[in-house]
């Protein structure tokens, strides 16, 4: 796959290390605000105490 990847990205080695910095970016803000917050209400966590 990572192969794939890096024979589809134009230019030279420095720029698709740049594509891939930014694309890598953007997939790890998009889980930030929308898959993580939406998994969030399914995978709540349970009230626990700890009595001594």
């Amino acid at each position: 796959m990572y192969g794939a990847l890096w024979r589809v990205l134009p230019g030279p080695a420095w720029l698709r290390i740049i594509f891939l910095l930014i694309l890598l970016a953007l997939v790890l803000f998009a889980l930030i605000e929308w898959v993580f917050p939406f998994v969030d209400q399914f995978v709540a966590p349970q009230d626990v105490t700890v009595t001594e």
